[in-house]
This record gives structure tokens, C-alpha cells and sequence, in this order.
């Protein structure tokens, strides 16, 4: 059976989904809270939130490292669903930090550019825990795919209304709750090294997308599909339970 994607119907369902799950195990003054970039994926995720939940239960936490050149996206985000916001700039602590590993180790560029996401995920627990929140989880079904994402940073959260979502699919989304199109359409870029999501993946979302879904094998692209087959299995780790010792009973 070939995949259809129907996006008022999986819309309804998000926001059915996420307005039940706080219902059945959250109180009535939980809160949603969520890191704000200016992208689609968490545009897309706030206003799901704040559809299910009513904007006065989301909080966006805008988080620059220093200077962000596109924080003017996140603003109007913030702006347009008329959502609590608060900024905290991560700048100071990520050098502190990498200054303080400085003393003993060299970082290695892995290092420099997970750090970053990591602070960000602390400061949204911070936030939560100051203000009754539970973390939105921003990442899609894409970027989960491939391990585009940075364990315990931007894939950690206590709920995804994304993951089973493509970016495709999250753009559909987008539009059917109304957001601006240049938030919906703005080129992803990582946050961490400034290159687009594409640049550093070497195929397109749309590209990846149709793999996922079965509606394109990319037998005329081999060397594309070895590499996604293989980003898929060497990062099956970050979407998979921590490996625990079991005793035998």
C-alpha cells in the first residue's frame, strides 16, 4: 500500500494527542516549555502546544549563544502565538565551560559543537523546573533517521508531538495551524556550526523524506542510500533505551 499523508487530519490528532497526555498525567497548571530557534520544528511543535494546551500553559525559552543573527524569527514566533517567552543567553556558560575543559584536555570539535545543545536542554529543565513544565522534545522523524540531533541535548525532552513526522510533513503541518511562512519555510540551519542541516547531511531533506516513506528507493543515487542506511544504524543509540546489566533470575 503506497503512503498518503493526510495534514489536517494528523494536525487534529497532535494536538489531540498532546491535549490528552497532559490531561491524563500532568495537573491542570503544567506547563509546556520549549526551546524557541526560529525554525520549523520548533515553531511547528509550540504551536501544536499552544493549540492543545492555550498559549498561557507554553513558555518559550529563546537561547542565543552570544550574538544570533536570526533571533528576530524567534521573536516573531513568540509574537505571533502570543506565548510567555523568556531569553537566557547560554554564551557566557558555554565558555566558561569550554575554557574549564581547556585546563585538562584539548576539546575535540564534537565536543565544541555538542556542548552547546547539552547547555540548552539543562536550561529548559532549569526552566521547567521553575516553572511546572514538562520539555517539548523538538526533533522529527527525519533528523531522527540519520542522528541529526545531540544526545541529551535537542533529542532529550519528557514529550515529542514530531518524531513520527518527516520534515515534509512538519512543513504541511505548519501551514495547516497558520504560522508565518518564514518561519514554517526558513532554511534549517543546525545552531551549532552555522552550516544548513543539508550542507552538513550532503542530501536533501525532500530526498531523505521519500526514502523514509517508501516512495523512492534511491537505487539511481546508491551512494546516497549506503550513506543514510549507515548514519540510520550507527545512530540507533540515541533513539533506543540505555542498555542495562539484567541479572539472571
Amino acid at each position: 500500500m503506497s503512503y498518503s499523508f493526510n495534514a489536517e487530519k494528523v494536525t487534529k490528532e497532535v494536538v489531540e494527542w498532546v491535549r490528552d497526555l497532559f490531561e491524563r498525567t500532568a495537573s491542570p497548571t503544567t506547563n509546556a516549555v520549549i526551546g524557541i530557534s526560529g525554525g520549523k520544528d520548533s515553531s511547528v511543535a509550540a504551536a501544536v502546544c499552544a493549540k492543545a494546551l492555550g498559549k498561557d500553559r507554553v513558555i518559550g525559552v529563546l537561547m542565543p549563544q552570544g550574538e544570533q543573527a536570526d533571533i528576530s524569527y524567534s521573536h516573531l514566533l513568540v509574537d505571533t502565538l502570543g506565548i510567555k517567552s523568556f531569553t537566557v543567553n547560554i554564551g557566557d556558560t558555554v565558555s566558561a565551560f569550554i575554557n574549564e575543559l581547556k585546563k585538562h584536555m584539548e576539546p575535540t570539535n564534537q565536543a565544541i559543537v555538542n556542548t552547546p545543545a547539552r547547555i540548552r536542554m539543562t536550561t529548559l529543565y532549569a526552566v521547567a523546573a521553575c516553572h511546572n513544565g514538562r520539555v517539548v522534545n523538538t526533533c522529527n522523524l527525519s533528523e531522527d533517521w540519520v542522528g541529526y540531533s545531540t544526545k541529551y541535548g535537542d533529542a532529550a525532552g519528557d514529550f515529542s508531538p514530531l518524531s513520527d513526522l518527516t520534515v515534509t510533513e512538519v512543513l504541511q503541518v505548519g501551514e495547516i495551524l497558520g504560522l508565518p511562512d518564514e518561519l514554517v519555510h526558513k532554511v534549517p540551519i543546525d545552531g551549532l556550526c552555522g552550516k544548513t542541516d543539508e550542507e552538513n547531511l550532503g542530501f536533501t531533506y525532500a530526498m531523505l523524506d521519500r526514502y523514509i516513506r517508501g516512495q523512492d528507493d534511491l537505487s539511481s543515487v546508491p551512494e546516497i542510500k549506503e550513506k543514510i542506511d549507515r548514519l540510520h544504524k550507527a545512530n540507533l543509540h540515541k533513539l533506543q533505551l540505555m542498555p542495562k546489566y539484567e541479572q539472571n533470575r
